[in-house]
């Protein structure tokens, strides 16, 4: 699931994408400036992809503001283009909203460059995560599984956590995984009806602990709600939905899973799947 946002490259940065293709730009950074998709700032390059990323990518990303950065490897793809990186800068002290609004824009920066132009992608949130280490190491990992290769291996692994019993209730396989909520997650849904300050929780499952935490809270209006699904990971969201019905102001708790696809590991998308129906009926 994912939704746009209407922000679109203004005109500076769709003739900068044009010359993007010729080899000569190696880094450039892209920031939303007054609802546009514009260029913040860009380099040529002087060596190798790995000597102009070191050299440039702490001068193209801000502690606390997201950003696009992309960048140009050295290898081609089989039509003869320039393979490009595309790296979501998401710190996390960065405000929620703007987080939001850069990861529903991102499908439509790729579609104004170019997606068949994009090899790999890297959603950052610390400096921590800008290495050249770790880029090679996603870089040189195996394809992507096809669909059916997927379907095979989730089957493999439900198998394997079947015997294992991952966090299993007596009598449940699977199909239902009770995941605990944390404190601090309860605490949140009970704002829910508690508070007119929240009417949106965000929940997610920590899965080294294998627990379900919660990821935000916020107050929202009914047509917000689509600009706080991520785009790379799957997500639990809880909306206190208000409406009117015969002049009479009610509302009702609706229950919303997400999950952007086959983007996500296996063993994610899994878990939560099997863990929303005892979720909901906590």
């Amino acid at each position: 699931m994912s939704h746009q946002t209407g922000i679109r490259p203004n005109e500076k940065l769709k003739k900068f994408f044009a010359k993007c293709h010729s080899g000569k730009v190696r880094i450039f950074k892209v920031i939303i400036e007054n609802e546009e998709l514009a260029l913040s700032a860009h380099h040529d390059s002087k060596g190798t992809w790995e000597d102009d990323f070191e050299k440039n990518i702490k001068k193209l990303t801000q502690a606390d503001v997201p950003s696009y950065v992309m960048c140009r490897f050295d290898s081609k793809n089989p039509n003869g283009g320039y393979d490009w990186l595309l790296i979501s800068w998401s710190p996390d002290d960065s405000p929620v909203r703007q987080k939001m609004l850069y990861a529903s824009t991102k499908a439509t920066l790729k579609q104004e460059f170019g997606s068949a132009y994009i090899t790999q992608e890297l959603h950052a949130t610390s400096p921590e995560d800008l290495s050249v280490v770790g880029i090679q190491k996603q870089k040189d990992a195996p394809a992507p599984l096809s669909p059916a290769e997927e379907e095979a291996k989730m089957s493999q692994l439900s198998d394997a956590m079947r015997l294992v019993g991952v966090n299993e209730t007596k009598g449940n396989t699977l199909n239902s995984l009770a995941m605990p909520l944390v404190e601090a997650a309860k605490e949140s849904l009970v704002s829910l009806s508690a508070s007119s300050d929240v009417n949106y929780v965000r929940l997610l499952i920590d899965i080294p602990n294998e627990r379900i935490d919660v990821d935000m809270t916020a107050k929202v209006s009914n047509k917000e709600v689509g600009s706080y699904v991520p785009e790379d990971t799957a997500r639990y969201h809880v909306l206190k939905f208000e409406y009117e019905h015969e002049n009479t102001s009610k509302s009702a708790l609706i229950f919303i899973y997400s999950m952007p696809g086959y983007s996500c590991p296996i063993k994610e998308r899994m878990l939560y799947s099997s863990s929303k129906a005892p979720l909901i009926e906590t």
